[in-house]
């Protein structure tokens, strides 16, 4: 019992700094870049001193309240690169004290991309005082995969037994699945030399991508059931959080590849023919629609336009995006984003956990949606 109290009086503690003040080593920025990480940094702190407390999430379930699953993984995941764009010290605290409460260790299920995602967040730790060691339970799980690989098609059949049985459910057959997963692996390559991490994520990313991405629409379908679904005025559904996964997982994979390899040309490539279709789809408010090709009366939607946002800014910043025509489609992401925020301090409008577009409330918020918000906060604080 006493590692959750320790992390709890750490949280707490963070809520009580000064944003601006502990900002020094940014002061010499532009204040817009200031103004992005002291916004991000706000709202980290306010998720953070309630991570032991799911009240505030509408739909809450046992895997909201998973310390290594998915959901409040991309929260670390958002708060890595919130540290690296120059957050106050207690930010990589939290993130070293939450791993080391979780014992470092992966999510349950060997397989499945999103029992891999926390691992994001425990080797970007490795590199930041952790130790190298810390990656060894991670370590340990690839190896099994990598011995082990799952031996089934990508084609998405819910058998009686319920969703979880699912049996593709063991490789990336779901869109998602490329955020969570594949920058880890092309990672622990990174941090061990050993390049079949490497070749297991590419191999497996681009089996996914020649399975579920429509080159009509420059989209991804979240998974084969929806190959053929319509809307009532017959137009494909491509969800835009599930496409958001995709850009946002490009945007983290592209940097751990070799420049100039094959690999990273073709996903150059690929990320930039989807942010055509995706600057296309934006509204005039800022915010993407939860249906992408579906934008009359739309709510706004914010986990989406988040991760919409940080990888077009990302994009920019690369140099992959053309800045005269992409950095005002991220600043008016941006100000959507901003917009969202309720006024008892957390990110409003936020799709619940769900496959597809639904509706969504101004007082729906989850710990993706903050975890996507900061990645945003990071990637606009370069511009």
């Amino acid at each position: 019992m006493k590692k959750p109290t320790v992390i709890a009086l750490l949280m707490a503690l963070s809520t009580l700094m000064p944003v601006g003040k502990a900002l020094s080593e940014t002061e010499s920025r532009a204040p817009a870049a200031i103004d992005a990480v002291n916004t991000g940094v706000k709202l980290a702190r306010w998720q953070l001193s309630r991570m032991a407390d799911t009240s505030h999430i509408p739909r809450a379930t046992g895997g909201t309240r998973n310390p290594r699953g998915w959901e409040q993984a991309v929260f670390w995941i958002g708060l890595t690169e919130l540290a690296d764009a120059g957050a106050p010290a207690d930010i990589r605290k939290a993130i070293l004290a939450m791993g080391a409460a979780n014992g470092w260790k992966p999510a349950d299920r060997p397989y499945h991309a999103d029992d891999h995602a926390i691992t994001q967040a425990y080797l970007w730790a490795a590199k930041q005082g952790a130790g190298a060691s810390v990656i060894e339970p991670t370590q340990k799980i690839f190896d099994y995969v990598l011995a082990n690989p799952a031996r089934v098609n990508l084609a998405f059949h819910v058998p009686p037994t319920g969703y979880n049985d699912t049996e593709c459910l063991t490789r990336w057959c779901w869109c998602d699945a490329l955020f969570m997963s594949p920058p880890a692996f092309l990672e622990m390559t990174r941090q061990t030399g050993d390049t079949r991490y490497r070749d297991f994520a590419l191999k497996e990313f681009w089996a996914t991508t020649d399975f579920l991405y429509d080159p009509a629409e420059s989209l991804y379908y979240r998974d084969s059931r929806f190959f053929e679904r319509r809307d009532e005025q017959q137009r494909k559904m491509f969800w835009s959080r599930g496409n958001g996964w995709v850009l946002a997982g490009m945007a983290r994979i592209i940097p751990l590849l070799e420049p100039g390899s094959p690999d990273r040309l073709r996903m150059e490539i690929l990320f930039k023919e989807m942010a055509v279709k995706i600057k296309a789809t934006q509204k005039p408010d800022g915010y993407w629609p939860p249906s992408l090709l579906a934008p009359e009366n739309s709510p706004p939607e914010s986990s989406g336009t988040a991760f919409y946002t940080y990888a077009i800014a990302w994009g920019v910043h690369q140099g992959l995006l053309e800045r005269r025509d992409y950095e005002p489609v991220a600043r008016r992401g941006w100000a959507a984003l901003t917009r969202s925020i309720q006024p008892d301090g957390r990110l409003g409008w936020v799709q619940q956990v769900s496959d597809r577009p639904e509706q969504v409330e101004p007082q729906d918020t989850q710990y993706y949606g903050v975890g996507a918000f900061l990645l945003a906060a990071s990637a606009l604080s370069k511009l």
